[in-house]
């Protein structure tokens, strides 16, 4: 092999390893859930058809998102084993002003609120179904 051709392979190798950084760096924080700040917490959310009787799951779809059909078994599992907790999908094309309120960015995107209709959290990516039970439990006393 020539020393050109050892170059090129290096820098191809090199150019792989960085490009596998930045995305594990981009999508660390997918399907993690993370509690809602004050500011976001206190947002109109009457017309989402939230539950006033217990904590409710709401996320936000697409027909042509792939991943969210993963969200949606996901949180009819978890519904299933909580039947206190209610489950709303929003389909964002046909409702693109609801995701600009929620600061919606990518699909599919998850948010637990409470009764009171607080947003106690919010994920991107498919969450695992034990951490919505963790985040549930406290809502459910």
């Amino acid at each position: 092999m020539s020393t050109s051709m050892i170059t090129v392979i290096a820098v191809l190798v090199a150019a792989l390893g960085v490009a596998h950084v930045i995305g594990r760096l981009v999508t660390r924080r997918a399907g993690m859930l993370r509690a809602a700040d004050d500011a976001t917490a206190q947002l109109d959310t009457s017309d989402l058809g939230l539950s006033s009787t217990g904590p409710t799951i709401l996320h936000f779809s697409a027909e042509w998102c792939g991943p969210c059909a993963g969200v949606r078994r996901v949180v009819d599992q978890v519904c299933a084993e909580l039947p206190a907790v209610a489950h709303v999908e929003i389909d964002m094309d046909a409702n693109p002003a609801a995701a600009r309120r929620l600061s919606v960015l990518s699909l599919p995107t998850t948010f637990i609120f409470d009764a009171e209709g607080h947003q106690r959290h919010r994920t991107s990516g498919v969450p695992k179904a034990a951490d919505l039970r963790a985040a549930l439990k406290p809502l459910l006393a």
